[in-house]
């Protein structure tokens, strides 16, 4: 595996259209390996289209986007799948399918590993995602929200992505389990040294977990470490960054520096 520091993603110059309506207009951004990145925008800023330009869910009408320096168009399904793993806003787990048969999917599609290596793989990913053993013959519906997002977490990991790609990883879930599903990102960032871009509106995760931020606004990126984009003097960016629970996270997070809780 190359360096830290690389880039291991590169945005450039992406235009996405829908008839007249221009969604991103020119952006451009490189993720370095390694690092946390948070996207962020107001509605219909065209977050979620961004991030399925980036993963090749959708074509963009101009622009570039590359992955290990190939463009994502050129990669082979198996390929993306070896290279990133996402978790989309729902989980989007199987619900005929217990835990660990939802996690041994992609290793079944991608693999030519037995059956049984896959159920044990399936197991330490299980582990990996801080779910129980007892997790793996559940069903989807017989989990808790948070259980749901890191059951879709361990799926996204079963063929050790270089990437992961969530999408609002803690959307519905309650502050605690937000907060433990923070940790869990941030643990497997040091402990596998995973690259991790993520679309959230949650202060508390960008505060707490990104090192840097892209912020989509007037159709372009605006990507910087929060002490910057404090200063950034957007209107959006101000609002969003300078209103009382954006200073109650911020407040939040610094506590938990000062204290060595993370």
């Amino acid at each position: 595996m190359s360096g830290a520091g690389e880039n291991i993603l590169e945005v450039h110059n992406v235009v996405n259209r829908f008839g007249t309506q221009v969604v991103h207009d020119g952006v451009s951004f490189d993720v370095r390996r390694g690092e946390i990145i948070g996207i962020v925008g107001g509605s219909g800023a065209g977050k979620s289209v961004l991030l399925k330009t980036i993963i090749g869910l959708h074509k963009a009408n101009a622009g570039e986007v590359l992955i290990e320096g190939k463009p994502i168009g050129d990669i082979e399904q198996s390929e993306k799948a070896a290279l990133f793993g996402v978790l989309f806003q729902q989980g989007a787990l199987f619900s005929s399918m217990s835990v660990s048969r939802n996690i041994m999917l992609p290793l079944r599609e991608h693999t030519r590993l037995p059956e049984k290596q896959c159920a044990v793989i399936a197991q330490l990913k299980i582990g990996l995602a801080g779910l129980p053993p007892e997790s793996s013959a559940k069903f989807p519906s017989e989990l808790s929200g948070g259980m749901v997002k890191r059951a879709s977490l361990a799926r996204a990991l079963a063929l050790d992505p270089d990437i992961l790609f969530l999408d609002e990883p803690t959307a519905g879930l309650d502050p605690v389990a937000a907060n433990e599903f923070d940790r869990l990102i941030v643990e497997l960032n040091h402990s596998l040294g995973v690259t991790v871009v993520m679309v959230t509106h949650d202060l508390d995760t960008l505060f707490g977990v990104c090192g840097r931020v892209a912020v989509l606004v007037d159709k372009k990126i605006i990507i910087d470490t929060l002490p910057e984009l404090l200063k950034n003097e957007h209107p959006w960016i101000r609002e969003y960054f300078h209103g009382p629970r954006a200073r109650g996270a911020a407040m939040a997070s610094a506590e938990k520096e000062a204290y060595g809780i993370g």
